[in-house]
């Protein structure tokens, strides 16, 4: 069968990463480029016109989760012997309420509540009835296979990591070490999700969200079928610091799998700052804020970063709420509990959520505060775990200990302090309870959201046991829950300081009924506002605002297995190749090729800067045609460059930015026609000094004509926070003086007004004017900001009226990023082998017979 990928691009991932399947549009756009400037025949395009935009289709969106937002029930009646109903409890169902009216929806997903699985014989009847009735699209995984993705790899490997809860030793509880066949198994079941999505992807139209940490590595196998995908993913549990992820042997994985999405979302600003300070200190990249939005650049596309709280759904507890059994359960309970003064707690079984913390806490305040002893009962709701193993087990084990020691020890006939409820309870049920308890306390040691405080809040607005009174509440929620900052009148506690926790429950119980009210409507104000229904919109408003460039760049694809990613450029934006270049060298007569050095033709990481033999022979091979003018344009001294490049005769030098200029090796060096007055170096010394020894692994570089602080040594984050204080550090103390200050790639740079690579470049074409050979051709390679300055010069020579037209201009900047340049090289191995090109094609030219014509001495 025919891939709906353009074929060059499963050519980049190993054998057994893609399943092809027929397509079921046909295709507009062509998913990759093999080349830049040559399309495939899917679609046709010349260099200077971007792609398409697709043709107008119905809007859809695709929510892929772990599970469906379904119920399953044993139906004897029905041919597999199950019937399926939604679950109006599912976040993925909820969600749809902020969707743009009209939207279609699909759910993609596995089937839960089947302890066996689903009969084969049975999977495409039910996939078609579930898509019929429902949109939704069942991914039957082999019940081993979930067993290990879900119960092995998701639950007992990745989720207690992102709970902070290290491995440390085999016998871990609740956490097992990395498991490489568990990995493998996590990943087979992402594929298989991807396999069932490309059977119903329009890549053009729809756009996909994807939830939580089951699917991390779901992005890549999605961006490397289509390129050009409309990706959102959203994170539901904690993202731990950088400390804690970066032990995951597999992190540059899921990293690159996250970065894949075009929207990363997460609750709080704590779990994003931790994804990008690992992005940075594991890719080394950084990010930026503009207008409100945080965004990653990789490859050419920016991963926008968001965060907001999910909400809840205001309309199915109300409707809830409403009901006649939530009705009678009210009445219950307010008789049962009549004279008590009841707090609630509902919580997972497991062993982040502080179960047995909370019982602790409780002893303590019946121990302190005696005249709550018969009066005061906490109520436990235990959801269903949603795992095994010998965490849930410890977990129900210490809280049925400590519960029945409290009893015992607190307990008269009539009265029992703790009640625990480990049965399924109803949702009208919950609800009941929600509304006739004073607090709710919760009190996990680490939770990704928890809307339990939210639901809370809105039973108790609506709460029928207050009806005709004015509505109150109280919530002592932990300061490690991603719903606490939101609630800024809630009691917020360390679940681990016990009696602190003891003392926020007798404040909650205590507290006037007046502030009670106000802080009840200061959360149900928040809450009613910020419901399931925004959250969804926000997203999927910023889900459109990410994509609305997708199809004003071309795309392609580079790397291998879970290293994929997608390269996207503008549509003038290409790779130079010695074969476009060289035709154009050959037909000129009077060129100028100007050349960065650190990472340009010496990459950075480079301990031994000094040129290659290779690089030397080249450049000399350039030098010696006489049509040539070959300049190295560098930020370095004058003295390290004349040592590295003294083999090369007719070589010109710029160095320091410009500040020093000579055009071979045997003229003198000339510095730029400023005064030479360096009383701003005393100033600016002891100011990077302090920085440097404050800054463990920075360093001050002295040149003749400035000074820079590095930092590239230091730790990334804090070396960055401290070049910001230093830059606006100078820039105050040296207001007055004739200086620039400028923050580049991990340094922090004072020189002379006036002295940049841009300002070389002016120089270098007046001169060659002057001399009467105007340049015909120029070539500018350069890596980082201070080459984009020789770029800007370069395009406004060739705009400047004034000047004699530049026949070729090939600005050219190495690494796929955004740039002034309009042609790339990958890397120095590139940029070497087109200057060698070069060379090759200067050797095959005929000599002319004249000299070539001396600029020396003419800045």
């Amino acid at each position: 069968m025919p891939s709906r990928s353009y074929p060059n691009l499963l050519e980049l991932a190993p054998a057994d990463s893609d399943f092809p399947s027929p397509p079921r549009h046909p295709a507009r756009l062509p998913r990759v480029m093999a080349d830049p400037g040559i399309l495939s025949s899917a679609g046709a395009a010349t260099d200077e016109s971007p792609p398409a935009s697709p043709s107008p289709l119905p809007e859809r969106r695709i929510i892929v989760s772990h599970h469906l937002p379904l119920r399953a029930t044993p139906d004897p009646a029905s041919p597999s012997g199950w019937s399926f109903s939604y679950d109006p409890d599912a976040l993925v169902l909820q969600l749809r309420s902020g969707l743009p009216p009209g939207v279609d929806v699909l759910h993609v997903g596995t089937l839960r509540g089947l302890p066996d699985g689903l009969d084969p014989a049975h999977h495409d009847a039910v996939a078609a009835q579930l898509r019929r009735e429902f949109r939704c699209v069942p991914v039957l995984l082999p019940p081993d296979l979930h067993a290990r993705f879900y119960h092995g790899f998701c639950k007992h490997y990745l989720w207690p990591l992102l709970h902070y809860l290290l491995p440390i030793s085999p016998s871990s509880l609740g956490g097992l070490r990395f498991d490489l066949s568990l990995w493998r198994s996590y990943l087979s079941a992402n594929k298989l999700f991807a396999d069932r999505l490309t059977e119903v992807l329009n890549p053009d139209d729809d756009f996909v969200w994807i939830q939580d940490y089951h699917l991390l590595a779901l992005p890549t196998f999605l961006r490397k079928r289509f390129p050009r995908v409309k990706l959102g993913f959203f994170l539901h549990s904690p993202f731990p610091t950088s400390e804690i992820f970066r032990t995951i042997p597999v992190r540059d994985d899921l990293l690159r799998a996250l970065l894949n999405a075009d929207l990363v979302g997460f609750h709080t600003f704590d779990y994003a700052r931790h994804f990008l300070s690992v992005c940075s200190r594991s890719l080394g990249l950084d990010y930026q804020s503009k207008r409100g939005y945080m965004g990653i650049e990789y490859y050419g596309r920016t991963v926008t970063i968001k965060i907001l709280p999910v909400g809840v759904d205001m309309g199915q507890l109300r409707s809830v709420m409403a009901s006649p059994e939530a009705a009678d359960k009210v009445q219950e309970l307010t008789g049962r509990y009549k004279d008590k003064t009841l707090l609630l707690g509902v919580d997972d079984v497991d062993l982040f959520k502080g179960i047995g913390l909370k019982f602790l806490a409780m002893e303590r305040l019946l121990e302190e505060h005696q005249e709550l002893r018969g009066r005061v009962v906490l109520v436990q709701i235990f959801n269903p775990a949603r795992s095994q193993g010998r965490d849930v087990q410890e977990v129900e084990d210490e809280t049925r200990s400590i519960t029945k020691r409290i009893n015992d020890r607190f307990g008269r006939p009539g009265y029992e302090p703790i009640v625990v409820i480990d049965r399924p309870v109803p949702t009208y049920e919950k609800v009941a309870f929600y509304a006739v308890s004073e607090c709710c306390v919760v009190n996990p040691v680490r939770d990704g959201m928890n809307l339990v405080p939210y639901e809370y809040t809105v039973c108790r607005q609506g709460s029928l046991a207050l009806e005709g009174s004015p509505k109150k509440s109280m919530l002592v929620v932990s300061e490690f829950i991603g719903c606490s900052p939101s609630l800024s009148g809630a009691i917020r506690v360390n679940p681990w300081n016990v009696d602190a926790v003891a003392e926020a429950m007798n404040l909650a119980i205590t507290t006037l009924e007046a502030e009670k009210q106000l802080r009840h409507e200061k959360h149900y104000k928040y809450v009613s506002s910020h419901d399931v229904a925004y959250w969804a919109r926000s997203f999927d408003q910023d889900l459109q605002r990410a994509c609305k460039d997708h199809f004003l760049r071309r795309c392609w694809g580079i790397g291998f297995g879970m290293s994929f990613r997608v390269v996207a450029l503008g549509p003038n934006f290409r790779r130079l190749s010695v074969e476009h270049i060289a035709p154009a060298y050959r037909r000129t007569n009077s060129r100028l090729i100007l050349l960065d050095y650190d990472g340009t033709m010496m990459p950075q990481s480079s301990i031994d800067k000094t040129p290659s033999n290779e690089v030397t022979s080249i450049l000399n091979s350039l030098c010696s045609d006489p049509k040539n003018v070959v300049f190295v344009v560098s930020g370095r001294g004058k003295d390290e460059l004349s040592k590295w490049f003294a083999p090369c005769e007719k070589l010109g030098i710029s160095a320091e930015h410009g500040y020093f200029t000579r055009w071979s090796r045997d003229t003198p060096w000339e510095s730029c026609m400023l005064t030479a007055d360096f009383d701003w170096k005393k100033i600016a010394e002891p100011v990077m000094r302090l920085y440097m020894e404050a800054t463990d692994g920075s360093y001050i570089e002295h040149k003749e004509s400035a000074l820079v602080w590095h930092h590239q040594e230091a730790d990334p984050d804090f070396g960055s926070c401290q070049a910001k204080e230093l830059l606006d550090h100078l820039e105050n103390v040296l207001a007055n003086e004739p200086v620039s200050v400028k923050r580049g790639q991990h340094i922090v740079e004072v020189n002379p007004q006036g002295i940049s690579k841009g300002v070389v470049v002016e120089n270098l074409i007046a001169t060659m004017l002057s001399g009467g050979k105007p340049p015909d051709f120029v070539l500018c390679i350069g890596d980082d900001r201070s080459d984009e300055d020789m770029f800007e010069s370069i395009m406004s020579s060739m705009n400047n009226p004034s000047l004699p037209a530049i026949a070729e201009v090939f600005a050219c900047t190495v690494g796929k990023k955004p740039s002034k340049a309009k042609y790339y090289l990958d890397d120095t191995v590139d940029v070497v082998k087109m200057l060698q090109g070069l060379a090759n094609a200067s050797s095959q030219l005929p000599r002319p017979a004249q000299r070539q014509v001396s600029f020396e001495g003419s800045l």
